[in-house]
This record gives structure tokens, sequence and C-alpha cells, in this order.
């Protein structure tokens, strides 16, 4: 099983880039928190997205914004300009989501998500969705 879940903070804006088949791509890396530290240590994570997540993530998150991410880690191996071989490591982000705060309209922002599973309907108000009391099941 290869399943990553983490929470931190941008470290710088997220750029969109799409490929030469124009599939969307992202790049950044976030500041998580290390658990059951004394002192206060992050780890700085690559993180990926592709395609309707990483448009998600550059329009609606900047540095310093507090993400949540699902997804898997990957790695890639490559060699360096001195001929090295290296291994990088990267969690591509499959689901993302705001956690808390306010955005700067000063509404809550932890309504929306993304899923590279499905797209992001913006004209779906996700506040206006039925209560659990009207569900069939």
């Amino acid at each position: 099983m290869n399943s990553v879940t983490l929470m931190g903070r941008l470290t710088a804006d997220p750029e969109l880039k799409h490929t030469n088949n124009d599939t969307a791509v992202t790049s950044f890396s976030i500041a998580v928190d290390r658990p059951m530290s004394k002192e206060k240590v992050a780890d700085f994570i690559n993180v990926v997205a592709w395609r309707k997540t990483a448009e998600f993530i550059a329009k609606y998150f900047h540095k310093g914004s507090m993400i949540a991410l699902q997804g898997y880690l990957q790695t890639r191996r490559y060699e360096d300009k001195d001929g090295n071989k290296r291994t990088a490591y990267d969690v591509v982000a499959n689901n993302v989501e705001f956690c808390g705060g306010k955005n700067e309209n000063g509404n809550s922002s932890s309504s929306r998500s993304a899923s590279a599973n499905k797209p992001v309907d913006e004209g779906v108000d996700s506040n206006s969705v039925e209560s659990d009391d009207d569900l069939p099941f």
C-alpha cells in the first residue's frame, strides 16, 4: 500500500505549467511539522499535482496557505551534473483541501476541495448539499 496524508503550509506560490500535451501540472513544497517533537521542527516535502488538482492549487493556494492532501509517494531516479546517480522523492497529490482559516473575502475556505478523480465544479455551492437526513441510506 502506498498512501500519504499530509497537512502543512506552502513554502512558495505554486506555479501552474503545462506539458507538451497541454496537461496541467504544478510542483511545490510544504512545511510539515514533525509530530512528537519537543522542539518545533518541520520537514519540507516536495509535492506534485496534475490536471484539475494542479489547476485548483494554482488558483486558490499561495505561499503560507495551509493545505491538507492525500496522495502517494513516487520516486524518480536521475543523474546529476557530475554523473552521480540520485533518487528524488515526491508526493503525488490526488486530493487537496483547505485547512480552516478564512480566505481574502472573509468566507470560510474549509469546504472547497479538489480531486484528481473528479473535476472541480465551481458552479456548485458545497454548502447547499442536502443534509444526511435527506440521503436514502
